[in-house]
């Protein structure tokens, strides 16, 4: 327990209540839950602050797909920011060097003319990523795209809880009339 907080007490993350949700599906899927059992509970998911709120929902679906009790897989941890900007800022330049530098050699050796298209291009490249060093590009960017996923996971949140909470329109589609004898298509009968 973490600070004197009780598992019942701790915050749940988006992630958390994803998995309840998947939980959920699986047990509408499984014939555990009807519709509107899995309609109330899934509202409740997306409700959910702590583990405590999130644990109630399953309480009485079988343990073994437990997904809240059960510890999220480890995520690969990805390079720094730092790291993944440069990377990024010469991956083209790379396999162009490489490419210039085969035909070259296919050519048949002479002078090595590629070197002036990579050394202009290497020195272009250079000169952005120590400017985007300098200035705190990789930083900037990498909090934009953090900011993107999450905003994108809210949406799908939000559209999952739209879809939950709007009834399906179930109308039988009109059936045109059938009888075409020259009626005039009314479907109530001619008294005369």
């Amino acid at each position: 327990m973490t600070d004197g907080l009780s598992r019942d007490q701790m915050r749940a993350s988006h992630a958390d209540r994803e998995r309840v949700v998947e939980r959920l599906r699986a047990a509408l899927d499984e014939g555990r839950l009807d519709l509107g059992e899995y309609d109330e509970r899934l509202q409740q998911a997306y409700a959910a602050r702590t583990y405590g709120d999130l644990d109630g929902l399953l309480t009485d679906l079988p343990v073994g797909q437990h997904p809240v009790l059960a510890e999220a897989p480890a995520e690969p941890r990805s390079k720094s920011p730092t790291a993944e900007w440069i990377l990024h800022q010469w991956q083209s330049w790379v396999p162009a060097a490489v490419a210039l530098t085969a035909i070259w050699a296919i050519s048949g050796f002479g002078d090595y003319w590629p070197g002036w298209i990579i050394g202009i291009w290497a020195a272009a490249v250079l000169w952005r990523t120590v400017n985007g060093l300098m200035s705190g590009a990789p930083r900037r960017e990498f909090e934009e795209r953090a900011a993107r996923e999450l905003r994108e996971r809210e949406e799908k949140e939000r559209r999952a809880q739209a879809l939950t909470s709007q009834p399906p329109n179930r109308q039988p589609p009109k059936e045109k009339n059938a009888d075409m004898s020259g009626s005039s298509g009314d479907d109530t009968p001619d008294p005369g």
